[in-house]
């Protein structure tokens, strides 16, 4: 039912500066919808309101996952009123798909990211308002020895290199999504959720202690359990090549409950907003979710039109209240310029050729 991820969500102030960042650093260039609309269906999760916003899904064709970057039109997006650490709860950073840590870093240097010790990283590692900017820290080697770097970008969101073998075309060094570090209360309380309803079956390390690779994090000198999840079923449906493996690790500090990101605000605020995966069968899927304890709190039922795009969208909350999304697509662009769109209900989560995938480079938008 779970083909792989699709996006993470993630809440801004200001969306053209921040995707053209995003573009320029991670080649997040390809827009797949630039809609701007009302959120009706989200009003659990915006105050009881309905309100609008621009969102642009942006992919990478190196392969990975996409970004679905959000800004509220209708009110003023509320900055978290504290700096998140890693014994925080909800979407901590981004695990990305990259070559090699030493490719990702001469990328991010031409794009202009500064190590971190050459940026003055203002109050709680805050964007340029601050007196900071976007930096990376020198890599670390994490508990499997793979090699890894921290990225912070202009507004103070981390994300993580990490090298996956994965590649769909061309050569850039780093791709796109390939899951999240996410802030737990409970580590055995989450994999009831992650491993055992979502299929993250593969737990590659699950240790206790203060790690090197973490220490330039907010937070990373707090003592940590981490546990690194993975699925064994390979990656389905009309996208699985693009897409890749994904994987998730669970971050949960030891001394003490840390506090929840989103406490009191809302969805689509600035932030990581959400993790959002690409599904089929989405009936049986929420009766599985339900049956373990995790029902749908939002749910569109039929296909719902997202502009350019269309499909079946749900949410469920992870134990600590995160959002998880599921998106079932039912129409794409390919060549929007020529009316092109593909009728993905036909397809009974085959897998589309790669040679038509590719054609969404074509939409590509060059800085």
């Amino acid at each position: 039912m779970i083909n792989g991820l699709q996006q993470i969500g993630i809440g801004v102030v200001e969306l053209e500066s921040r995707w053209k960042w995003y573009r320029q650093a991670f080649g997040m260039d390809v827009p797949i919808f630039d809609e701007a609309a009302k959120a009706p269906l989200m009003t659990r999760y915006t105050g009881g309101q309905v309100h609008s916003r621009r969102a642009v899904l942006a992919l990478n064709m190196a392969g990975g996952a996409g970004f679905e970057i959000w800004q509220y039109t209708s009110r003023a997006p509320e900055p978290c009123a504290f700096d998140p650490t890693l014994g925080d709860l909800g979407l901590l950073a981004a695990r990305m798909h990259c070559s090699s840590a030493g490719a990702a870093r001469e990328k991010v240097l031409g794009a202009g990211v500064r190590p971190a010790e050459e940026v003055n990283c203002g109050p709680g590692g805050a964007g340029p308002e601050a007196g900071g900017g976007a930096a990376f820290f020198e890599s670390q080697p994490g508990p499997d020895g793979t090699e890894h770097l921290f990225v912070r970008d202009t507004a103070g969101l981390h994300f993580d290199l990490v090298p996956s073998g994965h590649r769909f075309a061309g050569s850039r060094p780093i791709g796109g999504p390939a899951g999240a570090l996410i802030g737990v209360s409970d580590i055995e309380a989450s994999l009831r959720f992650y491993r055992d309803t979502l299929g993250f079956d593969i737990v590659r390390y699950d240790e206790t202690g203060v790690f090197d690779d973490l220490r330039p994090l907010p937070g990373g000198d707090l003592k940590l359990r981490r546990a690194l999840l993975e699925r064994s079923a390979p990656p389905a449906g009309a996208f699985g090549a693009l897409l890749g493996p994904p994987s998730i690790e669970l971050i949960h500090a030891v001394d003490g409950r840390g506090r929840r990101i989103y406490e009191d605000r809302f969805w689509g605020d600035p932030g990581f907003i959400h993790l959002c995966f690409d599904i089929q069968n989405g009936e049986a899927l929420k009766e599985r979710c339900a049956s373990h304890g995790f029902p749908f709190t939002v749910d569109s039922g039929e296909s719902f039109d997202m502009g350019e795009a269309a499909g079946r969208f749900a949410y469920t909350e992870d134990p600590d209240g995160t959002l998880i999304e599921f998106v079932e697509t039912h129409r794409i662009p390919i060549l929007k310029k020529l009316g092109w769109y593909l009728d993905l209900k036909k397809r009974d989560g085959k897998p589309l050729p790669k040679p038509i995938v590719r054609l969404l480079g074509l939409a590509r938008v060059k800085d």
